[in-house]
């Protein structure tokens, strides 16, 4: 019963994902290469990590 009340975590580092490529493409935009690949970076291994938890549903 109290399962309803729950966060689910793969929808918080969805949302985290998809800000870290938001701001990986502005990062471009702006000609920052450097960040442009660390923010990427990031944000794959939050993807990763969606994955992970995916598999073990």
């Amino acid at each position: 019963m109290l399962g309803m009340f729950k966060r689910d975590p793969k929808k918080k580092l969805q949302q985290d994902y998809e800000r870290k490529l938001q701001a990986a493409m502005e990062a471009s935009r702006n000609g920052d290469m450097r960040a442009n690949a660390t923010l990427t970076e990031e944000a794959e291994a939050i993807r990763a990590e969606i994955l992970r938890i995916e598999a073990q549903e």
